[in-house]
């Protein structure tokens, strides 16, 4: 029984510590390990052991089945054969007959099929030979990732040979619509990764009528360490030439990562046309056009840190070519919640002006310097000469912090500034803003908080053109101010059997600020104005909070409703003409409205207003409505609105017309101009081991069609760990 032991527990190192049914390294098999049979016998003098009829051999995370299993403990060979059944952990290993050697960890499954559950990939052969220590051979072999005796697609090759975590080359080969040949492959290199690996991505193929013609990219990821890695970007455009692109990724520890990209196109293209903005152009040679962007975090020590996010185009028209697809769309993040996917901006034509920054940051408990270089492209210029900019910033921030042993709350922010253009006002500005406050309760019946700042500065600009004289001055100024609030709740029993009961708080508030007026001429245009101000701002917030019950006993909550409205009397301009009566004062400031409802977590409203209580019309709205429901479709709608000068509708639904049909619509348009911006129609047709993608675009300078067909399961890259994938 000890000798029989051992061959059980060699017979396991072979088949899941090496990994024949994966084909990766595996821990060893842990745990007991059992044995059944109808007969079990060892023979002494040809040193085999056999197990017969029905043998089941259990182990942690898996069996196996077979009818009969015999092992040469001379030669190390083992032979399982007899409708071979083997499932370690969710992957399955089927055979008529298995051979292998334990020593030399290599073997042969006859009239296999091998199921990875991870990709769901099926892969059958007449024989899958393990040639190495992750290397298989495979005759007659035939592979997919759908399910059923007659898979919708597969590849099926003469021979196969693949090094798991590496490449496989398929020779003699065919793609098969079901087991129906539809593509000869005489030779086929493919993917055969379970980590992050090199090798060609997925490619994307277009077209666009006006714009770029057949527009086909084909990227190249390259793993060059553990810790760094790089993707190639190959797009070719009919009318415009080929782009070449780079990205590298480094990720030396979790807080020290970065991303660099950059791309270069000698463009062909040639155009005339003006630019709502009144810029214009007429290019009729080639041009070379080109972007790059570089995002980094560093930590030096504790609490000191340098970010970098530097990004630069060739010329202002970039984004406005290429708004339709770019690098700075696909890793597109306003949140900045994902690693890789930095880009804050929007990359398309409505982008105004790129700003790049480097930072400096250290940190404390209760004080934080940052010393910042920016600079500001400006895209509705053709010069970007009087476009300010800002290197270096020295800002030194003191939070709000007891004074010494005084109920008094003291915060600062001290800041300098050197301002640089090449045409314009330039020089430096030093700007000292400590506040004092102090908050007071009455009880449980209001807050009321005072305070009191100061505002001094110091400049010394110049005007590079020589055209205005020099202005070395100074500005002080104090300010006056203080809250008062209050809060009331109630809370509503309701009983029902998802929402128990309902707290609704209102929060008034009431914010008086003085500011006096100082003399504010010699000003260079640089250094921001402070208004002379005396007002008083009131508003009231409401929000509604519902305390749920799930079915298990547990109580969650959820905030459905906030409301907020707010004005402020401007006692200045209540004051100007009092004598004469001017019937043109308004003191009475626009109302500012804000709403959030979301009453489940299908359904959300997003919105801000501002009307004029004067002349009785809005000034800005901004609104957005979100729905869905369970099965998937959704429905996003967006107003846009600023008086006389925007004015904007965008519409997104996603609708499933079945288990297999999704249809999709998209509608930008611009009512100031009655002009439409986008209209796009999609079409996603997706079965268990495929889909494909149709969609079509009908924009304001362009029309253009894209077809995107997958094999789910093949080309993945894997999970993210540590930053990079896997």
């Amino acid at each position: 029984m000890r000798k029989l032991s051992c061959f059980v527990f060699c017979i396991f190192i072979i088949l899941f510590q090496t990994g024949i049914s994966r084909g990766v390294e595996r821990d060893r098999v842990r745990g007991p390990v059992t044995i059944e049979a109808d007969s079990l016998r060892y023979d002494s003098g040809e040193d085999t052991y056999e197990a017969a009829g029905n043998v089941l051999i259990t182990f942690e995370g898996g069996f196996l089945k077979a009818d009969h299993v015999l092992m040469n403990n001379s030669t190390k060979d083992v032979d399982a054969a007899g409708d071979v059944y083997i499932r370690s952990d969710q992957d399955i290993l089927e055979g008529e007959k298995v051979r292998f050697n334990v020593e030399r960890k290599t073997g042969t499954v006859f009239d296999g099929l091998l199921f990875v559950q991870e990709n769901n990939l099926y892969i059958q052969a007449e024989e899958i030979s393990k040639t190495g220590e992750a290397s298989y051979t495979l005759k007659d072999a035939r592979a997919t990732t759908c399910d059923g005796a007659m898979p919708d697609w597969r590849f099926a090759g003469r021979e196969v040979e693949v090094t798991v975590d590496g490449y496989g080359t398929l020779t003699q080969g065919s793609f098969q619509i079901r087991n129906i040949p539809v593509l000869y492959l005489p030779y086929l290199i493919f993917p055969a990764k379970t980590t992050r690996q090199t090798g060609v991505l997925f490619p994307r193929i277009a077209y666009s009528q006006d714009k770029f013609g057949w527009d086909v990219g084909l990227p190249f990821y390259w793993k060059i360490s553990e810790y760094t890695d790089a993707t190639l970007y190959q797009r070719y455009m009919d009318k415009r030439g080929f782009q070449e692109g780079v990205e590298f990724r480094y990720c030396l520890a979790d807080d020290s990562y970065g991303t660099l990209y950059g791309d270069y196109l000698n463009d062909t293209f040639e155009t005339t046309e003006p630019d709502g903005s009144g810029l214009e152009r007429e290019w009729n040679d080639h041009r070379k056009r080109w972007s790059y962007y570089l995002n980094t975090e560093t930590v030096i020590g504790e609490g000191l840190y340098l970010r970098t996010d530097i990004k630069k185009v060739s010329d202002i028209w970039y984004f406005r070519d290429f708004e339709s697809y770019n690098y700075y769309q696909e890793h597109y993040n306003a949140a900045g919640d994902r690693r890789y996917d930095t880009v804050s901006f929007a990359a398309d034509r409505s982008l105004a002006s790129l700003d790049s920054t480097v930072r400096l940051v250290k940190d404390w408990r209760l004080f934080n310097v940052t010393a910042l270089a920016q600079y500001t492209d400006n895209f509705q210029s053709y010069s970007n000469d009087e476009t300010l900019q800002r290197y270096p910033e020295i800002t030194v921030t003191a939070i709000k912090q007891p004074l010494f042993n005084t109920p008094l709350n003291a915060e600062l922010e001290s800041r300098y500034d050197y301002f640089y253009r090449t045409a314009g006002y330039r020089g430096h500005l030093i700007d000292h803003h400590p506040i004092l406050s102090l908050p007071l309760r009455y009880k449980e019946y209001f807050h009321l908080t005072p305070e009191i700042g100061l505002q001094l500065s110091h400049w010394d600009g110049y005007d590079s053109t020589g055209e205005h004289p020099g202005t070395h001055t100074s500005r002080e100024l104090y300010s006056l101010g203080g809250t008062i609030s209050t809060e009331v709740e109630r809370i509503f029993i309701v009983g029902g059997p998802r929402v128990d009961r309902i707290r609704h708080v209102i929060k008034p508030e009431v914010t008086y600020r003085y500011v006096p007026n100082v003399y504010q001429g010699d000003l260079p245009d640089y250094v921001p104005l402070i208004e002379e101000e005396n007002g008083i701002t009131y508003g009231m917030t409401h929000v509604f909070t519902a305390r749920l019950a799930d079915e298990g006993g547990g109580v969650s909550y959820r905030e459905f409703l906030r409301m907020k409205v707010s004005q402020t009397y401007d006692i200045l301009e209540a004051r100007r003409g009092v004598e004469n009566a001017d019937p043109a004062r308004r003191p009475f400031g626009v109302i500012d409205l804000e709403c959030d409802v979301n009453p489940f977590r299908y359904l959300s409203l997003d919105a801000d207003a501002r009307f004029d209580v004067n002349d009785g019309e809005w000034k800005q709205i901004n609104a957005g409505f979100d729905m869905e429901d369970r099965r998937g479709d959704r429905g996003t709608i967006e107003y846009r609105y600023t008086q006389d000068s925007v004015e904007e509708l965008n519409l997104r639904f996603k609708g499933r017309v079945s288990d297999r049909v999704d249809l999709s619509y998209v509608l930008r348009r611009n009512i100031l101009d009655k002009q439409y911006l986008e209209t796009t129609y999609g079409l996603d047709y997706h079965r268990q081991c495929w889909s494909v993608n149709a969609q079509y675009t009908d924009s304001s300078d362009d029309r253009s069609f894209m077809l995107v067909f997958s094999l789910y399961g093949l080309g993945k890259v894997g999970k993210i760990s540590g930053g990079f994938p896997e």
